[in-house]
């Protein structure tokens, strides 16, 4: 047997011993009661039989009867505000502590201290961000510059003979009639042209 209860074992020892309590006077309100009914059947007796002294006993246990039943009923009753006004007393209690809890919990949350820090952290972020995209910018233009420059170079010999190929495909285009069937031959002449080249360079 531990030597230590917990706070829930007290708790459950007390509600315990008010049950108890509760039904101890609710039995003895049944047993005042069954008195009660057995000196009215004593003074209806006696009354019948015409016996004055025990009808008189009988009414005075009836009296002293339904007084003890009486002030036993007005002890349960106050037993029992008091029982529910504790229980309300505690769930206060608890409420006070949770609000106390929430409260702080908010203040928490609310820290204008930790504010600053997050607003510190985004405003580093957006400066990461930023630096991170002018350098990826810059990344672009120089590689940008660098394939024009190797396109350049690379196809200046092949564009001095394509431009007359070019030349020749539009001057035969142009001289198409207006019925357009023949029009067609332009995007596959095109798309040769371009296979000829290899892919390479910009195209002007």
């Amino acid at each position: 047997m531990a030597l230590f209860k917990s706070k829930q074992e007290k708790e459950f020892e007390k509600k315990m011993a008010i049950k108890k309590t509760i039904n101890e006077m609710n039995k003895q309100i049944d047993k005042l009661s069954a008195a009660e009914r057995n000196f009215i059947d004593l003074a209806k007796q006696a009354k019948k039989e015409n016996i004055p002294n025990q009808y008189k006993l009988a009414l005075s246990g009836l009296r002293s009867t339904i007084t003890q039943k009486k002030r036993v009923q007005e002890m349960l009753l106050n037993f029992q505000i008091m029982n529910q006004t504790k229980d309300i007393l505690s769930t206060t209690s608890e409420f006070l502590q949770g609000m106390g809890s929430l409260s702080k919990d908010m203040a928490k949350l609310c820290d204008e201290k930790q504010f600053n820090a997050v607003s510190k952290d985004f405003e580093k972020a957006m400066m990461a961000t930023t630096a991170q995209e002018e350098r990826m910018e810059m990344f672009l233009d120089n590689s940008r510059d660098s394939f024009e420059s190797l396109s350049k170079e690379g196809t200046s010999a092949s564009n001095s003979e394509g431009d007359a190929e070019i030349e020749a495909i539009i001057a035969a285009e142009l001289g198409l009639s207006e019925g357009g069937e023949k029009g067609s031959s332009l995007a596959s002449e095109l798309a040769d042209f371009e296979q000829s080249l290899g892919g390479g360079g910009e195209k002007k």
